[in-house]
């Protein structure tokens, strides 16, 4: 595991390294409080001769320990950024453990009053540390390019996309990396990038050539975005949160309107027309005297949906509905009652329209609202 080889490599080499730190610091007299450059001069007995060659450096004194450090552990530096190319090459996620590691040894040894702030090993982590935050950047990058370029299955029922699934798996992975960490504020800002990147992919649906209904899908991967975000409780994501739910109520509507119409559909038709002409400036007693939308031609709709016929297309619908929702998202009873809603909405205009353009005409439907409710009540009791 990256994440424990880590710990265990940085927990050997702080005190190495301090120790060394402070070892060249007393040897060679090295005070850290002065501010004035000093010549540090190494004898030929020195065991660091061979290093300088008995050369004058007129350096400050914590340049010239950093000088000494970076000599002696000339390897460290392209060990650990081998390490991190192994984690990497390892597992596309490893970053992330790297990264919290990383952050969280540097917060620990900044907290640390025993430990020297300045010390080499400061510079050498911040060095890994900036290392480690472009390799999570290009793996967040990578990964919303993969969300965003996901392929929607060909099969019959769409259900919940790779893309919002791959979504899910990385919040899901990283949220349990960082459960622990001192910051978290490089995560923060990759979730917002993914939640962008995953509403694009559920939006870019409404130009691809699927079987069922586009607005249907949508529905459902919102619907299962905001569901999944609720139950993770991410702050940064309360925005994305409440999006999702609003993307997936838009949805649904249209959903029930653009496609569920089919049982009432030619008078959905003629209402249309009449709203339509309404709107032109045609006044409502008039409406009859239009030669579309006459009394005669009123009949001849409404004698197309006895009760009997409308029973029948709403179990036509409830089938529909049944055989293109995904199971797993359990929106069935909401889209049903959502219909029933819309119809008692359709047929209460249809009857305002009547008694308001054909007055004493004495039309009505051949059909009641308490028909349409006894109709749904039917259909879902015998399911």
């Amino acid at each position: 595991v990256p994440k424990q080889i880590l710990e265990q490599v940085l927990r050997e080499l702080r005190p190495l390294c301090i120790a060394e730190q402070l070892f060249i610091e007393t040897f060679f007299q090295l005070s850290q409080n002065s501010a004035e450059p000093q010549v540090l001069e190494v004898s030929t007995s020195s065991p660091y001769s061979s290093l300088f060659n008995c050369m004058l450096f007129f350096l400050r004194p914590e340049e010239q320990t950093a000088q000494l450090l970076s000599e002696i552990f000339s390897s460290l530096d392209p060990e650990l950024r081998c390490f991190l190319d192994v984690c990497n090459r390892a597992h596309p996620f490893s970053c992330l453990q790297v990264l919290v590691t990383l952050n969280d040894c540097i917060f620990e040894m900044w907290g640390n009053t025993s430990a020297l702030p300045s010390s080499f090993l400061n510079t050498v982590l911040g060095n890994m540390l900036l290392l480690a935050k472009s390799s999570f950047n290009k793996c967040i990058g990578t990964l919303c390019k993969e969300i965003e370029e996901a392929k929607v299955p060909s099969k019959l029922k769409v259900g919940i996309l790779p893309s919002v699934s791959r979504f899910e798996e990385f919040v899901n992975y990283s949220e349990a990396v960082f459960r622990m960490a001192q910051r978290r504020a490089e995560l923060d800002k990759a979730h917002l990038r993914l939640a962008d990147s995953v509403f694009n992919s559920i939006s870019s649906l409404s130009s691809a050539n699927l079987k069922g209904s586009t607005d249907m899908v949508m529905m459902e991967n919102f619907h299962h975005v905001h569901c999944f975000l609720y139950q993770k409780k991410i702050q940064c994501l309360e925005g994305k949160k409440r999006e999702a739910k609003q993307r997936y109520s838009e949805h649904m509507e249209k959903y029930v309107i653009r496609y569920l119409g089919q049982p009432l559909e030619k008078l959905n038709h003629f209402f249309e027309g009449v709203k339509a002409r309404i709107a032109q400036g045609v006044k409502e007693e008039e409406i009859s005297f239009q030669l579309a939308y006459s009394k005669q031609e009123l009949r001849k709709v409404i004698e197309r949906y006895p009760g009997k016929e409308v029973k029948r297309a709403l179990e036509t619908l409830y089938r529909k509905i049944h055989k293109y929702l995904t199971p797993e998202e359990n929106l069935f009873p909401v889209v049903w009652h959502a219909v029933e809603q819309e119809l008692l909405r359709q047929y209460q205009e249809f009857q305002d329209l009547i008694q308001r353009c054909y007055v004493g005409s004495g039309i009505t439907m051949e059909f009641t609202m308490e028909d349409l409710l006894s109709y749904f009540s039917s259909i879902t009791l015998s399911s």
